[in-house]
């Protein structure tokens, strides 16, 4: 590989907190690591939008906030948009600032996250109790972050 790539993939790897893994195979990386791995491997690329599918999958609560947090970061950083599939709605309302919902393909919902309402994520995703998440999931950006990514639910597709 090229010195510059080398550098660059260092640089990366320290930028989301794995310079003392370096020398790790990803076997004996935790969950959460690997995520980060993926990330700064995509990044790597330099791609013009960052496609993430599912980067809380199978994660502890603190470690999804922790991974969310840093694509939003490395996104504002970089300049770059993201679209992101995640299955945690609260999740989506604390980072991204733009939600399509697509059931069967149909767009059911295209808007701010903080107007989704149980009866559209009813519709969405089908019967549950969705009360729990209306007033949620708002606190990082009641702090002042905000975020310039998308995202998509389980039945959502972000454009």
């Amino acid at each position: 590989f090229p010195v510059e790539a080398v550098e660059e993939a260092f640089h990366l790897l320290q930028r989301v907190g794995l310079e003392d893994y370096y020398d790790k195979r990803a076997d004996e990386l935790s969950g959460g690591q690997r995520q980060r791995v993926g990330i700064a491997r995509a990044l790597l690329q330099r791609p013009d939008i960052l496609l993430v599918d599912e980067p809380t999958a199978s994660l502890d609560p603190k470690t999804s906030r922790q991974i969310m947090r840093l694509i939003c970061e490395l996104c504002e950083e970089r300049q770059l948009a993201a679209i992101i599939n995640i299955h945690d709605v609260l999740l989506a309302q604390m980072f991204v600032e733009r939600v399509v919902g697509l059931r069967l393909g149909e767009v059911i919902y295209d808007g701010a996250p903080s107007d989704l309402t149980p009866d559209v994520l009813t519709e969405i995703y089908g019967e549950e109790d969705w009360s729990a998440t209306r007033d949620r999931g708002t606190d990082e950006r009641r702090a002042g972050r905000e975020h310039s990514v998308v995202t998509d639910e389980e039945h959502m597709a972000a454009m």
